[in-house]
């Protein structure tokens, strides 16, 4: 009797232990989706991510003859390493350009290749700037392919152009710049450590650090809800959305300053994009 006493009880403490285990595993599950709920998504996909897409036709349009100037962005641009040279340059981005004579991003450089080097038409390439569906955006693709190209670079912005350091300035003082009918900033969601939105982890943005480098080197990033590969400049244009400011002009001085601002920030952290994003 005393022996199948002890049997039972046995078996309750593994049944009781199976239990508890299962339960600390969904815990821990939800805290990490809570935490970052593309956490699973990511997960499935492993070392995969759709954005390979987007990088093999970017790499197709940089090296396609194309514009009435019958030239490649690959013999035609330059991303500040010189012509056709795509590895590291998007670490060293924003930079200013001597042929603009203006600080630029990846964005607004690639425009002014294919607009100036190739001859397209600027107001075509805008209307696609971003994809939706099955109308893509080269734009977008041009970009997947440089930034895949930086990968484990590590972000360097001397601001040795006295254009530099006016657009890490200028860009400094949007991030804090309070407006429209929320009066919010970008500092009121990215300005310190911990904040979340909902199920939604904020990082702080406002100083350099670990946040500020994970975030910047992640993108651009190919966004599971949108299904589309979106750039640093679309980031800043929705966040300006959700600021109720009004529509932020594609390859404007504040995208680009504020750019500036957020990557000097992320200096010294190593490229990973493109990104897997919610």
């Amino acid at each position: 009797m005393k022996s199948k006493s002890r049997q039972l009880m046995f078996g309750l403490m593994l049944v009781g232990g199976a239990a508890g285990s299962l339960a600390a595993s969904l815990v821990w599950a939800q805290s990490e989706t809570a935490t970052d709920p593309v956490a699973e998504y990511r997960a499935m996909f492993g070392d995969d991510n759709p954005a390979a897409l987007w990088i093999t036709r970017g790499q197709d349009l940089w090296n396609e003859v194309r514009g009435p100037k019958g030239t490649s962005l690959a013999k035609s641009c330059d991303l500040g390493l010189g012509a056709g040279v795509v590895k590291g340059a998007y670490a060293h981005m924003p930079r200013y350009f001597a042929d603009t004579k203006k600080v630029q991003d990846l964005d607004s450089r690639l425009l002014t290749c294919m607009v100036k080097g190739q001859g397209l038409d600027e107001a075509a390439i805008l209307k696609n700037r971003f994809g939706d569906g099955d109308r893509k955006s080269d734009l977008e693709a041009l970009a997947s392919y440089i930034v895949d190209a930086s990968k484990g670079v590590a972000i360097s912005l001397p601001l040795d152009h006295p254009q530099e350091k006016q657009a890490y300035e200028t860009g400094k003082a949007i991030f804090f710049y309070r407006a429209a009918t929320h009066d919010f900033s970008c500092a009121t969601c990215h300005g310190q450590v911990g904040k979340r939105i909902r199920l939604q982890q904020l990082p702080d943005l406002a100083q350099a650090g670990p946040d500020a480098q994970a975030t910047y080197t992640a993108w651009p990033a190919y966004r599971v809800s949108q299904g589309e590969v979106r750039t640093m400049e679309w980031r800043i244009g929705d966040c300006f959305r959700q600021q109720r400011l009004p529509e932020l002009k594609y390859g404007s001085e504040a995208a680009i300053d504020l750019t500036m601002f957020l990557a000097k920030n992320a200096e010294g952290g190593k490229m990973a994009a493109p990104g897997l994003k919610r």
